[in-house]
């Protein structure tokens, strides 16, 4: 496997197509949680701009920075062996080609294999620099999270024909831009179907239905962690947060509890 300068993978095979199975991805923010999805055969980790909301409890992932990003690469990183590790490059850092590669190296630097960025046709100028600065990249395209203020709400993609070519024809840009997979989110299942067909890299996606090459979820919505709000297209697997309300009020009674206890002279 090869190298670049900044010591990023510049291959992609662990993205590949494979024919027995489709690649399995999931956000991680922390050492633990990277480590357990690695040793449990995660394909990709992403360090995804998400950390706004389901870990920071912020509205959305408009006021994630750099500096968080960066911090959680590094800390996500430590726990990865096998996985491909992609971050997300934050609104606004990436405005400009110019800007896109400085920071886009930043990421790479803290321990990321590839960076993601959102958007279609306006972004392949950004993502041909940071292939000419060679940073690997992975596209991201259908609803866009870091738009949802300027969209007023998450929607779902390709519901018009014209939009639905427009997609089509985004992934295939994208694709000669050089990334090396491409994140379908909220896409009409059929128009998902269409650009899986029409590029050769694979299309990894999110609530656009069971015929892309893999699947990303956040990983708290697999576990059951961020029960306040879950999406319509995840299936929670667990209940953590219900495990963490027992657990803790488990403690709680038995320090309530607490034989011998005497309370201080006041």
């Amino acid at each position: 496997m090869s190298t670049n300068s900044s010591g990023a993978s510049t291959s992609y095979a662990r993205l590949e197509r494979v024919h027995d199975r489709r690649i399995v991805a999931l956000t991680a923010y922390d050492y633990p949680t990277a480590r357990l999805i690695d040793e449990a055969g995660v394909d990709l980790v992403l360090v995804g701009d998400s950390l706004g909301m389901v870990f920071a409890g912020l509205p959305d992932t408009t006021g994630v920075t750099l500096a968080h990003m960066i911090y959680h690469t590094e800390v996500v990183a430590r726990g990865i062996e096998q996985a491909f590790l992609v971050s997300d490059l934050p609104y606004g850092t990436y405005d400009s080609p110019e800007m896109a590669v400085e920071n886009g190296r930043r990421l790479i630097d803290a321990g990321a294999q590839a960076v993601k960025l959102e958007g279609g046709l306006s972004q392949v100028a950004k993502l041909i620099a940071l292939r000419a600065a060679g940073i690997p990249t992975v596209g991201h395209i259908g609803m866009l999270p870091q738009r949802v203020r300027e969209e007023g709400g998450y929607k779902k993609k390709g519901k018009t024909s014209p939009e639905a070519d427009r997609l089509v024809e985004s992934a295939i840009a994208l694709e000669e831009s050089g990334v090396g997979a491409i994140v379908l989110e909220s896409i009409v299942p059929e128009v998902a179907d269409r650009i899986t067909e029409a590029i050769d890299i694979p299309t990894i996606g999110i609530g656009s239905g069971p015929n892309c090459d893999g699947e990303i979820r956040v990983l708290h919505d697999v576990i059951g962690a961020y029960p306040w709000f879950v999406p319509p297209f995840a299936k929670p697997e667990a209940d953590v947060a219900g495990e963490i309300r027992r657990a803790v009020a488990a403690f709680r009674d038995e320090v309530h509890g607490g034989a011998g206890f005497q309370p201080a002279d006041r």
